[in-house]
């Protein structure tokens, strides 16, 4: 009885471990095998000459993203982390603001942060944050209604804005370079959601 238990206890807390695992890495399979890698991390690394297989895998996430704004969003994340592509804040903020107008909440709330803040070469603007963070907000993002009372007076007071500025800036950079989760994956030979 008593080890019947301790395996019982034994199995649960492997499920347990195992179920916890599953929220936060997901398999991954390429050319050369599968492993298991951390969400928010890279999923794969660009060579210095990109391969045939990289531009295959960029192609069919430019044409998810023209239709889906989760890809869109995963192609801004990607381009601003230069994860599998050349590193270009333009291009990422462009395929932020993509999925941001269709309606992508975690967008929507990205481009809000990033004009709050600014982005490496590009200056802050509150009242562009104000309108970004406002649109997730009103969808009931709760940091987004945070934020949004920081991007009103950041827009009222410049000196609250610098403040800001200089507070948030590296914290914000660092969550967006490795903390926040891709919605897409490449599997065998096509992306798939979360």
């Amino acid at each position: 009885m008593k080890r019947h238990f301790c395996c019982l206890l034994a199995s649960v807390a492997l499920m347990a471990c195992a179920t916890q695992q599953d929220k936060q890495t997901v398999r991954l399979c390429t050319d050369s095998g599968c492993y298991d890698a951390p969400k928010s991390t890279a999923t794969f690394v660009p060579d210095p000459v990109s391969t045939p297989a990289q531009d295959k895998r960029m192609d069919a996430l430019t044409a998810l993203a023209e239709r889906d704004p989760r890809a869109a969003y995963d192609l801004g994340l990607r381009l601003y982390r230069g994860d599998g592509v050349p590193r270009n804040t333009y291009q990422a903020l462009t395929w932020m603001r993509s999925a941001a107008e269709r309606g992508y909440v975690d967008a929507q709330l990205a481009l809000g942060r990033f004009y709050l803040v600014g982005l490496e070469e590009m200056g802050s603007d509150p009242a562009e944050a104000e309108s970004w963070l406002g649109l997730a907000a009103a969808k009931g993002n709760a940091e987004a209604k945070r934020l949004l009372v920081q991007a009103s007076a950041a827009k009222k007071n410049e000196a609250a804005q610098r403040r800001l500025e200089e507070s948030n800036k590296r914290q914000w950079q660092a969550m967006w370079a490795s903390g926040y989760q891709y919605r897409t994956y490449w599997y065998g030979s096509s992306w798939v959601f979360y």
